[in-house]
């Protein structure tokens, strides 16, 4: 039988290694708690620059196809004015073409030969 210095140390030495591994346990956890603290925080930064970089995109988006609105606004009311001017070209040519037919033939009164001939500026 062991005597009891023996019973002792080996009491002490149990005692000692439980503690130890219970330290080892709680050190474990700790380290197990960091690890999924920083993994918590690492996915917040993420889901953050990926929101920001969607609201970026979303904002360059608008922008650009607010550009391009614009310059369709812009090249619509130009051809508008290309076309108002052209019609209005045909218009004065046409009433020209009329007015010289009309004086060909004799068809003008005195007054408005004279106001054809002020008007006319080819």
């Amino acid at each position: 039988m062991a005597s009891h210095d023996q019973s002792y140390k080996a009491g002490k030495a149990e005692g000692r290694a439980r503690e130890k591994g219970e330290q080892m346990e709680e050190n474990v956890k700790d380290k197990a708690e960091a690890a999924k603290q920083k993994t918590f925080e690492t996915a917040e930064q993420a889901k953050d620059k990926t929101y920001q970089a969607t609201q970026a995109a979303k904002e360059r988006t608008k922008d650009t196809s607010q550009y391009g609105n614009e310059k369709a606004e812009e090249a619509k009311e130009k051809r508008a004015g290309i076309l108002e001017q052209t019609g209005e070209r045909m218009k004065n040519m046409a009433q020209g073409a009329a007015e010289a037919v009309k004086h060909t033939f004799g068809m003008t009164d005195a007054d408005e030969d004279v106001n054809h001939r002020e008007d006319t500026n080819y």
